[in-house]
């Protein structure tokens, strides 16, 4: 009970408060845009910079680790997509932004600090190593599937696609920050010290504002019809794709406490906000992945606690 009052409350609590503060109106739907923009695109891409640029590569980026977490993530991506499908009969395109839904679990505004609170600053490693791959390789998967599908029977151009794709992961600044944050790391170069001081400040409000906003932001999303989706797609990505994360670290990559804890508490969070933006973006399955993403957060409160409870 400790780990769900100390570790988990105090992070939804911050939602809340975003949540609570738009819903009286002591904030406007633009006020709220405005938190969000400046968390995501300055603040949380200035957090990645400064934690790549810091982190020990050869200590962190291991094979097993992103087998375990990335197994599990595609895994849920075929169980949405199949059920979508196969069980709903929707249309193939809302098939993969529902499987995008399963498979993007909020690893930077929820994993991040509930890895911290419950760990200390000193366990987010592991985090920060699946995370400087995350948005590059899921988006680029998304993108791609989507694109396929979309030009099915159009004929495809490979170079088209291909400049489509970068074009569109390259273009986000969680992205530009990480990329930023290898070439200094990879490099060794040394920043000034004005420079890194102004990072580090924009670091430190990185996370309560985007914490804040997307409380914000949930008050947006109405839990309404397709809930056999919405239900399944909370199942996978608060039971499933942990439950991969957990069996695979502990049985056959034989990760480290460290590293179990990170992987399984970034697999055990619900889909991002980015879920229903991908969504947004291709008009498609809106409903279902916006109602998902409220949901499955509420409901986190309760899974995450279990998870922290089973956890080494």
């Amino acid at each position: 009970m400790s780990a769900l009052i100390d570790v988990i409350l105090p992070v939804f609590l911050v939602i809340g408060f975003g949540y609570a503060a738009a819903r009286a109106g002591l904030v406007s739907d633009l006020a709220v845009d405005a938190v969000m923009r400046f968390a995501q695109n300055f603040a949380v891409p200035c957090l990645l910079f400064s934690s790549i640029a810091r982190l020990d590569l050869a200590a962190n980026y291991d094979l097993g680790l992103f087998a375990a977490f990335y197994v599990g993530a595609f895994t849920g991506f075929g169980l949405g997509f199949a059920g979508a499908r196969y069980l709903a009969r929707r249309p193939v395109e809302d098939c993969v932004a529902i499987g995008f839904a399963c498979l993007f679990s909020n690893s930077l505004l929820l994993g991040l600090p509930i890895t911290e609170r419950a760990y200390g600053p000193e366990a987010l490693a592991a985090n920060y190593a699946i995370i400087s791959i995350h948005s590059p390789l899921l988006y680029g998967f998304g993108i791609t599937v989507m694109e396929l599908v979309r030009s099915r029977g159009m004929g495809l151009s490979k170079a088209r696609l291909g400049r489509q794709v970068v074009t569109a992961i390259f273009r986000q600044p969680l992205v530009i920050g990480i990329s930023l944050g290898f070439v200094v790391n990879l490099t060794g170069l040394a920043l000034p010290d004005a420079l890194s001081a102004a990072v580090e400040m924009m670091s430190r409000a990185a996370l309560p504002t985007a914490l804040f906003g997307l409380g914000g932001v949930l008050l947006r999303y109405r839990p309404e019809g397709d809930m056999k989706l919405i239900g399944m797609v909370t199942m996978i990505s608060l039971i499933v794709h942990p439950g991969i994360v957990w069996l695979l670290g502990r049985h056959v990559a034989s990760l480290d406490t460290a590293q179990i804890r990170s992987a399984v508490v970034t697999a055990a969070m619900a889909p991002g906000v980015n879920a229903y933006l991908f969504s947004n973006v291709y008009g498609v399955a809106k409903r279902v992945t916006a109602s998902a993403v409220l949901i499955a957060t509420g409901v986190s409160i309760l899974t995450t606690w279990f998870w922290l409870q089973l956890l080494p």
